[in-house]
């Protein structure tokens, strides 16, 4: 059975159980039990079967999703497994797969499912903050590059936070990278902060602030997962993937004014 008849399977029994399949063990079984996700939506790596776009997973949904293949929680129940294989289906601009979560706007309204996206700016009196550990902990082995959390604003990225092979940067859209780590080795753990406010955006890397980048921008949101960077064109197989461990995710926005 091929990677993609798997995940079919696998989703449709996790859609309809809502549980997805258990792993039998006492403690988390669920993504959202270890993270806190009801402000985000899950972008999966793969479309329903004889479609084209991604699967995204909205609220209330979400908080009861998972899949054995590319997103569930670890042995040790204390991170989420965020998987992307190279063969997989890519979002509309990009020519890469990904798991990765998209962050949601408050609700407005009581609906039966969440789709209202955040937009916000770098300089609208807000000091907005993702923070997330995480750990790298597989990459394609021929084009080695994943990325694991982002700014986007409306046409494209801000700043990823990106590791290839070795190298963990800051890349940031048409401008020079910003090194964090030379030497990573896959499977540690690092925390990185990213906060924008006042017309700046500044990146810590396990509390060492090493990015402090002025940039106004409109209709930002943070996103956090595995967006690998590769696909079987560049020489990877089918079955080759990047893959992210996040172990804490929080978000806040609060205002400067207060």
């Amino acid at each position: 059975m091929t990677i993609k008849r798997q995940l079919y399977l696998l989703l449709g029994i996790a859609l309809l159980f809502g549980s997805g399949l258990m792993a039998g063990a006492e403690g988390k079984e669920h993504p959202a039990e270890v993270l806190d996700l009801q402000l985000w939506k899950l972008t999966l790596p793969y479309a329903r079967e004889n479609g084209k776009k991604p699967l995204e997973i909205f609220q209330p949904n979400l908080a009861g999703f998972q899949n054995p293949i590319c997103f569930f929680v670890n042995k040790e129940r204390d991170g989420v497994v965020f998987r992307a294989h190279c063969s997989e289906v890519t979002t509309k601009n990009s020519s890469y797969p990904r798991c990765e979560l998209r962050e949601m706007a408050g609700r407005k309204a009581k609906r039966a499912v969440h789709k209202e996206k955040a937009a916000w700016a770098t300089d609208d009196g807000v000091l907005h903050r993702m923070t997330v550990t995480q750990a790298i902990t597989a990459l394609p082995p021929v084009k080695s590059h994943v990325v694991c959390a982002q700014i986007h604003d409306a046409g494209d990225d801000l700043i990823m936070i990106r590791l290839e092979d070795r190298k963990l940067f800051v890349e940031r859209n048409r401008f020079g990278d910003v090194l964090l780590d030379a030497d990573y080795e896959l499977g540690t753990r690092f925390t990185v902060k990213i906060e924008a406010s006042d017309g700046h955006v500044r990146v810590w890397y396990n509390d060492v602030l090493k990015m402090d980048w002025e940039r106004s921008k409109k209709k930002c949101y943070f996103k956090a997962g595995c967006y690998t960077q590769s696909n079987t064109s560049k020489g990877d197989a089918p079955e080759s993937y990047g893959e992210v461990v996040i172990y804490q995710l929080k978000v806040e926005h609060l205002s400067l004014h207060e």
